[in-house]
């Protein structure tokens, strides 16, 4: 669900006020307020399922770590929830404040797509674009229903759409030298 009211535009500093309610997740793109259930637990499991194959990869090259639902502050009106993010040990050193969030764009970021017309128009619409204005390097979106995929990459400044994969292809990256992994 997102905020209707027109004219408001919601800070970080809002957040901080608001009831806080076990389960909701609150997140702000251009001074919007977009605020969700907690996941299916289906969606948690595919998230679960990300995280621990860039983990592992990361473990096995020491470059970086993976991060399930990291807090990433961009901005007073863009404070966002990812799924899961890849950030690289120097890019983590430059970007982490001391309560542990990112202040900065990590170099991937993975959205795993939810039920509904709003869920959707935010990570296919106002998450790509906040994404693509920060500077993300790469943003996967995993639609666990059809199955499938989508990778956007940065080209000529923008994140724009490389690659749409389905179970039976293997997800690899110029982020993650050596990183190859069965997209099912």
């Amino acid at each position: 669900m997102t905020q209707a009211t027109q004219g408001i535009r919601w800070t970080i500093h809002d957040l901080e006020v608001l009831p806080q309610s076990e389960g909701t997740r609150s997140e702000i793109i251009s001074g919007e307020l977009f605020m969700t259930r907690a996941p299916h637990y289906r969606h948690q499991q595919v998230c679960f399922q990300i995280a621990r194959q860039l983990n592992d990869w990361s473990e096995n090259t020491g470059l970086g770590v993976a991060i399930i639902t990291p807090g990433v502050i961009f901005s007073d009106v863009d404070s966002v929830i990812p799924d899961v993010v890849w950030v690289s040990y120097d890019r983590l050193a430059q970007i982490e404040d001391e309560a542990g969030h990112l202040t900065d764009a990590p170099e991937l970021v993975v959205e795993v797509l939810s039920p509904g017309v709003q869920n959707q128009r935010r990570d296919r619409e106002a998450k790509l674009k906040l994404y693509s204005i920060q500077g993300v390097r790469e943003y996967w979106l995993c639609d666990r229903d059809i199955p499938k995929l989508e990778v956007y990459r940065r080209q000529n400044a923008q994140l724009q759409l490389t690659a749409t994969l389905y179970p039976d292809d293997e997800i690899t990256s110029p982020l993650l030298p050596g990183f190859a992994c069965a997209v099912s």
